[in-house]
């Protein structure tokens, strides 16, 4: 299995507090989320705040119009400092993503930490290398920019 890794860091100028209250709410993720990637929450009754065992349930269009259903678990909750989701079912053969919030003189450094491969072996290699890798970093360039003018007002 080929284990690929994204770190990204993100110093926010804004309380502990109201970055988790904003991450930690399962209905913020499509306001983060790039629109192309047509991105529902599916899951019947979202809690506002996450918890262990949580199970979320998505739609999202990742290519050529292709629509994929998408659930994640919640595996890990350590409150207002980290919280892990991990895919059940959906588009990798691996997703495991973690989220750290650390409180500093600044505000709250937010660190992602996202650990994943592709099914389907050489095939999944290449896909990678065509667009999966370019698309994840779309991804987190985007909620990098959304989450800037959310908590980074000039």
């Amino acid at each position: 299995m080929n284990l690929f890794k994204i770190v990204r860091r993100h110093q926010l100028s804004a309380s502990l507090e109201d970055v988790w209250a904003f991450f930690s709410n399962p209905a913020n993720l499509a306001a983060i989320t790039p629109p192309e990637l047509g991105f529902v929450t599916t899951s019947q009754q979202v809690k506002p705040h996450i918890y262990p065992g949580q199970v979320i349930t998505y739609t999202i269009t990742p290519f050529a119009g292709i629509k994929m259903n998408w659930m994640t678990e919640i595996t890990h909750v350590d409150g207002h400092h980290l919280f892990v989701d991990e895919q059940r079912k959906g588009p990798y053969k691996l997703w495991h993503h973690q989220h750290h919030f650390e409180p500093n003189d600044n505000g709250v450094l937010m660190t992602d930490i996202v650990h994943y491969s592709l099914p389907l072996g050489p095939l999944g290699l290449l896909a990678h290398a065509w667009f999966v890798k370019k698309q994840l970093n779309h991804i987190f360039d985007y909620r990098f920019q959304k989450t800037e003018m959310l908590f980074n007002k000039k």
